[in-house]
């Protein structure tokens, strides 16, 4: 099938949404579909069979765009519109694939132009504003909830990536459309040999030179990822240990740095700026303990499929973000405060429980986590919407 996907955001970078439809655009490749990207003006090109990146210009000039909502969207999201009306007058689609608020604008042009419209769901947009703190006008809530209440009876196969989501669809009475598709893909699923034992052995000499071990951060610095609370409970950890955080840029290391200098953990802890998507399994491998401190939100971290593939120990905690996918047998829960948060983290490096834990895990992500199910969760997507 021609399928025109719609996705508002910067791609192709490494966080979450976008590597999310990195794998969707690979997957449709490799089912022998073809696919045309709108998208933003920002990120790099990829290659893939059969595909083609439509940008937007960048009439604003812009060199990033924050994560979550933001005003920046809007002048981007309206050239997206025109930009997605002029490619459906140039050609025919079988499908429209939208993703985040893509969806109003996609299943509008579904609607009026008859193609059947896949929503490929990341997060509920209305909790997106409480989230990010956004906005707390009701109004405004009002607005979104009206809105993907119309995106939702409006297309024909809503993707859910997590439990959370499935129930929420449910409940609105959508859950015939909905296909639950799990963000468990990697990059590291797809490379050739995994890193090699010189620069793992290079990194563990660079970030713990004395031989200790190495508690994993990899991602973002946005408050509901829990870097505080990460900072002030490895303080407390009495393990020989070095904490290394992934992910950010200098100015939000520095601040991190700061609090941790302050807690007596300052020399405890290395930094690494952001890296490519494809480096990250290197950091996992040189790793002897994986965590993420979420304080908030709903939707499953990408990460923890990575992680529980890794055949680490993982720490996260106790909250529905997590648990939904998560249980004792393949990881360690802890309660989001600095003093659980210590003793999790305590008992991931120095327990041969912790150790089981992850031997289960990387059981269970090699029974269920694999690409042939993702593959087969896209075309049941493609076949709910086209009704076959």
């Amino acid at each position: 099938m021609k399928i025109l996907m719609l996705a508002p955001e910067p791609f192709f970078q490494p966080r979450g949404t976008p590597i999310s439809i990195h794998f969707r655009i690979k997957a449709l490749a490799d089912l022998g579909h073809k696919t045309d990207l709108v998208t933003y003006p920002l990120g790099e090109d990829l290659a893939f069979k059969d595909f083609t990146i439509l940008r937007v210009p960048n009439v604003l000039r812009l060199r990033k765009i924050k994560i979550g909502p933001s005003p920046a969207k809007l002048p981007l999201d309206g050239l997206m519109v025109i930009k997605t009306l002029a490619t459906l007058l140039r050609g025919r689609y079988d499908v429209i694939f939208s993703h985040e608020e893509a969806g109003w604008f996609g299943a509008f042009f579904g609607k009026i132009f008859r193609i059947p419209h896949i929503y490929d769901m990341h997060s509920s947009l209305p909790q997106q504003l409480e989230n990010f703190n956004f906005s707390r006008s009701r109004i405004l809530k009002g607005i979104f909830d009206a809105l993907e209440r119309f995106v939702l009876r409006n297309s024909r196969a809503v993707i859910v990536i997590c439990r959370d989501l499935l129930d929420y669809v449910q409940s609105h009475g959508f859950g015939g459309k909905a296909v639950f598709l799990e963000n468990f893909m990697d990059f590291a699923d797809f490379e050739a040999a995994p890193p090699t034992a010189e620069a793992v052995a290079e990194v563990r000499r660079t970030v713990a030179p004395g031989g200790e071990k190495i508690v994993l951060y990899a991602g973002n610095f946005e408050p509901y990822q829990g870097i505080p609370l990460l900072i002030e409970a490895f303080a407390r950890v009495k393990s020989k240990a070095v904490l290394l955080i992934v992910g950010g840029v200098k100015a939000e290391h520095d601040a991190a740095r700061k609090m941790a200098e302050k807690l007596g953990a300052g020399r405890r802890i290395a930094f690494v700026e952001k890296v490519a998507a494809r480096k990250v399994p290197l950091y996992v491998a040189a790793s002897d303990v994986l965590v993420s401190p979420r304080v908030s939100g709903t939707n499953t971290p990408l990460k923890i499929y990575s992680f529980l593939k890794s055949g680490k120990p993982f720490v996260a905690t106790k909250l529905w973000t997590h648990t939904q996918v998560l249980d004792d047998k393949v990881s360690v829960l802890a309660d989001p405060d600095p003093k659980s948060l210590a003793e999790g983290l305590m008992y991931a490096l120095d327990s041969e429980g912790a150790q089981e834990r992850a031997r289960e895990a990387k059981r269970r992500a090699d029974r269920d986590y694999v690409y042939p199910r993702y593959l087969e969760k896209i075309t049941e997507a493609l076949n709910k919407c086209v009704k076959r």
